[in-house]
């Protein structure tokens, strides 16, 4: 009967501990990203999981700006952060000297990070000041001057009205306007946009320079802002602003017949924006051959990671595998960051959207070129300040060197600084 009983009891301790093996809670490694961002993630996770078969990847993803915004209080709070962020460019200056991520260039992560398998400019993005990576890039968007053939045929125009100078580029739009009713551009912004990052080189600061001090009173702001107001004057720009309503009919309706943005803007006008105007699109180099990106996706590891080896892991597939480089880029229109994935064979075939041209060689030249600019903490503010003077300048008539010492002063104030001594 004992003999029974301890049998029983043998079977019920063996019973419990396979339901205790099976109710044990998964290994979750928590991603915080933003759309289309996540869905390049989703594209890695079935690699993920046979690298750690049983690990649940826990993806929580936000608006862009709310994303960015509710990282920036986790980090300052050290509290509710997840295993790895994304980070966008526009936002990396503010998150590059943050004691709250991980040094990347620091044992067990400088194993696996070499810089020369990533483009220059995207890398340099990551590394701060005092040389700490603290962020690794996953993909990039060089420039490109988007163009309706099509409109620019009936106005008796070519490719390179639009790109041998910033004098043909505004008499093209009025040419075009004359002819066909289009506007050449959204807004008189995106051209001081461009202009403000003309003739950089690796290490300048397209707002402030090494010591921290604005750049806005320079000769390179004061023609951004003259090429603006010319634009406005010549009335080739819709005077809408990117990603809104506005702006996505105007494209759909053929009243908007160009646009300077990131390669990937070509994705997003095939799927969403305007599908039905394919192959009346083209790509080319913007103009003057200035050399530009638009944005950039990185991750970072936060100092308070649960699960830093997993999200290392997770990191090194997303940003140095170069079939994950290369499924992104098929899939979701996301240029790569690794050197060996712009090598593939992939970018030499015809983008049907683009009337069969072959745009991602002229993307990666553009990638190659771009300036390997320092980033600042404080750019985002300094932007805000010359678009809203810029603002005053196109709609209020202010004088553009009045609204470039303003524009000095309110940056001045709000980040504390000394001014320039040139202006």
């Amino acid at each position: 009967m004992r003999s029974l009983r301890r049998r029983d009891a043998l079977t019920l301790l063996s019973c419990a501990a396979v339901a205790g093996v099976a109710q044990a809670a998964p290994i979750r490694l928590t991603v915080a990203t933003y759309p289309d961002l996540d869905r390049a993630l989703k594209l890695a996770l079935p690699a993920f999981a046979r690298l750690h078969p049983g690990v649940v990847v826990n993806i929580v993803s936000l608006a862009h700006k709310d994303h960015h915004t509710a990282m920036t209080t986790a980090l300052a709070a050290g509290a509710a952060l997840p295993d790895l962020i994304a980070l966008d460019m526009d936002f990396m200056g503010k998150f590059l000297d943050s004691a709250g991520l991980e040094d990347l260039s620091r044992p067990p992560f400088s194993a696996a990070v070499d810089e020369s398998r990533i483009a220059r400019f995207a890398w340099r993005a990551g590394v701060n000041r005092h040389g700490e990576i603290k962020a690794l890039p996953v993909d990039v968007g060089p420039g490109a001057l988007f163009y309706r053939r099509d409109l620019l045929e009936r106005a008796g125009l070519q490719e390179n009205d639009l790109t041998a100078s910033w004098t043909g580029f505004i008499a093209a739009g009025r040419k075009l306007r004359a002819a066909t009713g289009a506007y050449l551009v959204a807004h008189a912004q995106d051209l001081k946009d461009i202009r403000i990052r003309a003739g950089l080189s690796d290490g300048e600061g397209v707002f402030f320079d090494a010591q921290g001090r604005s750049l806005v009173r320079t000769e390179r702001f004061q023609r951004a802002f003259e090429l603006a107001l010319q634009a406005r004057d010549a009335g080739i720009d819709a005077r809408v602003r990117a990603w809104t309503n506005e702006w996505a009919e105007g494209f759909r309706r053929d009243a908007i017949a160009a646009q300077m943005m990131g390669s990937w803007l070509g994705g997003h006008l095939k799927h969403w924006i305007a599908p039905a105007t394919a192959g009346k699109w083209r790509s080319a180099p913007l103009p003057e051959g200035v050399a530009a990106a638009w944005g950039g996706s990185f991750y970072a590891i936060p100092v308070h990671s649960r699960q830093k080896a997993l999200a290392w892991d997770l990191l090194r597939l997303l940003s140095l595998d170069r079939d994950q480089q290369l499924a992104a880029f098929r899939s979701l229109d996301a240029f790569p960051v690794l050197l060996s994935a712009q090598d593939d064979d992939f970018l030499a075939e015809p983008i049907a959207f683009l009337g069969g041209e072959p745009a991602r060689l002229q993307w990666r030249d553009m990638a190659r070129r771009v300036p390997a600019l320092a980033l600042d903490r404080y750019d985002a503010v300094a932007d805000e300040v010359v678009r809203n003077e810029l603002d005053l300048v196109l709609q209020r008539r202010k004088d553009i060197g009045p609204a470039l010492a303003d524009a000095r002063a309110a940056i001045e104030r709000r980040v504390r600084r000394r001014p320039d001594p040139r202006g």
